[in-house]
Order: structure tokens, then sequence, then C-alpha cells
């Protein structure tokens, strides 16, 4: 880490300037409400997390009366995204009878602004969601269903704890260093800088790539995973999940979503009935 500081002051101010504009994801504000999307039955929360800041959600209650009981979908979006972008995929969950949780992660949606955005942030806001349905008496199994870097936050903040039944992970990387330097080489940056760059941003996150990693982190959550990807995805190559599936635990299933790009809902939803068996079968006692 010694060479990295001295070779990125070398990078004109404006440089390291966009460098951190990176860090800085587009804010989308919620313009409609579950309603909207045929749930009626919701109510908003806030739900705190690190030094008390509040994160905006949603909770769709289920069509029936199960009460506390019935399994909670906790949606986890993507980078740039908020909640109500998550209602088409949370539709299908809500017709099956599951309890729904929706939160704008922090710097996203109208959820407050926190520094830096970066995986193991959205990873601590999934764990406050999760903490949020203790503190409510929301007592039903929990099912984490997280797009790209909210499927490895997803991932994991289900490694760390006892109270997630399942993971359903859509489009999620495999490693964050490889998915930077992707995007870093369409710059045409020299691959010292490309490497500085990467080491910085591993200093400004404070956490090691390869611990973060879903490929690796995958081998440590003990419920079942299920992953899902688009074969046409730009953003993230579906060899990434065959990359997450290679650790070959049998708690990891995968599945293939022919056609679909990295934001393409409408046939993520199409193929909704295997993503809401698999919760089905992961919430069952």
């Amino acid at each position: 880490m010694s060479w990295v500081l001295p070779l990125l002051l070398l990078l004109p101010p404006a440089a390291l300037a966009a460098l951190h504009l990176g860090f800085r994801a587009p804010r989308r504000r919620e313009r409609g409400d579950p309603s909207a999307a045929g749930m009626p039955r919701f109510r908003e929360i806030v739900i705190p997390t690190v030094r008390d800041l509040p994160l905006r959600g949603w909770l769709v209650e289920p069509r029936d009366t199960a009460g506390g009981d019935a399994p909670t979908v906790v949606v986890v979006h993507g980078w740039g995204a908020n909640m109500e972008m998550m209602l088409p995929l949370a539709g299908p969950f809500h017709d099956a009878g599951f309890r729904v949780l929706l939160f704008d992660a922090r710097n996203h949606g109208s959820s407050p602004r926190d520094g830096h955005s970066s995986m193991p942030k959205f990873a601590e806001d999934a764990e406050a969601a999760l903490d949020w349905l203790d503190a409510a008496g929301l007592r039903g199994r929990r099912i984490l269903v997280g797009h790209s870097i909210g499927a490895a936050a997803a991932l994991l903040a289900a490694s760390r704890r006892r109270d997630v039944a399942g993971v359903v992970a859509i489009a999620a990387f495999a490693h964050p260093a490889r998915l930077m330097a992707r995007t870093l080489r369409r710059l045409r940056l020299p691959a010292p800088v490309v490497r500085a760059v990467l080491r910085y941003i591993e200093w400004v996150i404070g956490h090691d790539y390869d611990d973060i990693a879903p490929e690796n982190v995958v081998c440590r959550v003990r419920c079942p995973v299920l992953l899902a990807h688009g074969t046409a995805d730009r953003v993230i190559p579906v060899s990434d999940m065959d990359r997450i599936a290679r650790c070959r635990r049998k708690n990891i299933r995968t599945l293939r979503v022919e056609g679909a790009d990295h934001d393409s809902v409408d046939l993520l939803t199409a193929n909704a009935d295997r993503l809401v068996e698999f919760a089905r079968q992961a919430s069952s006692p």
C-alpha cells in the first residue's frame, strides 16, 4: 500500500476529484408507492442504522392475516436505484403471501447521505432492516432478495447471521476488484494506475476485496442460496454467477435467465415463479 498514495498524487486534481465522485451514486427519489403496484396494505417505516441514521422504507403486509409469523422478504436494491424501482420484483412475493420490506440504502432514494457508498455499507443497511424486524416483533422467517450490488450485500449479510432463511442474489458480481478493473480499463488507464486506484478504493472502503468478494463469501453462507443471472447482462457477465457457484456447496442453486440484461426486470419477473418457489421452500419450517 505504501506505493499507492504517491502514485495517485501524481494524478491531476481533477482526476482525483472524479475518482471520489465515482463513489457517489446517482440519487433517484421515489415518485410513487406500493399502492400503485397493487400492494395497498403498506406503511412507511424508519430503520435506524449506524449512528442512528434513519433509512426510509416500506413494510408491505401480506394479503392474508398471518400476522407476525408470516415470512418476510427483505429487498435490497442496486447501485443508484431505490426501493420503488424494486416493486415489480417485490410484487410476486407479495402475491404469494410474503410480507415484503423494502428500503433505501444510505445515499439512495429518500435515505440520508453518509459519505461514500460501498457494498459493505449496503450489507450494513440490510442487517439494520433485519434488526428492525426483530424490534417490531415480526417473527417469521426472513429471505434476502438483492439485485447487483444489493445481491452481493445480501450474501455478505447472510454470511454473518443465523436469522436468514434464504438468499436470492440477482446479477451479483463475483469479485469487486475484477468488476472495477473492467470499468477502469474502459477508460484506457495505464495498468499501474488501475492497480493504484483499486488499492486506494480498498483503503477507502476499509475492507479487503477478498474478504467481501461474493465468490468467497458464499462459502460462508449457511442458508439456501439462489443465484439468478441474465445471459445477456452487459454490466456483470453471467460468468460471474458461475464463479460464485464454484463453491459447490449443496445449498447453492443457479438460474440462468435467457436474454435478460442487467436491469431486465420484465424478464426476471417472468421467471418469478422460480424465485418465489425457492423462497417458499427456504422459509418452510
